[in-house]
């Protein structure tokens, strides 16, 4: 994973120790942690709990994020299903235009 100064870039001049926690911790030796979770499976994740707490801006993000490291459109559609019922359907259909939005339709297409 490439070295994260996303923090610093844009929050860095109002909010500098968040940034660094951002950049430093986060990214820098949580995310790095390979060796214990697959960067592909810790998008997921993100996913999961960034659709369970309605943080639909940062979601937006991680579905990119999760396309650029092979995360299917059936999968991500599979995902945000399940999680419906746990946490909320109004959510769902809140994310299924990003997802078409990021994934269009140059993926194959989500089935059911």
């Amino acid at each position: 994973m490439k070295k994260q100064t996303a923090g610093r870039d844009n929050l860095g001049h109002i909010a500098p120790k968040f940034a660094e926690l951002n950049d430093d911790v986060l990214y820098g030796e949580v995310w790095s942690r390979e060796d214990k979770l697959a960067i592909r499976d810790r998008i997921l994740i993100t996913i999961s709990a960034l659709f369970a707490t309605g943080a639909f801006p940062q979601l937006k993000s991680y579905l990119t994020m999760g396309k650029e490291n092979g995360i299917t459109k059936e999968e991500v559609v599979e995902v945000i299903t399940q999680l419906a019922f746990y946490s909320g359907w109004p959510k769902a259909w809140s994310t299924f235009p990003l997802i078409e939005e990021i994934y269009g339709d140059d993926e194959e297409k989500a089935v059911h």
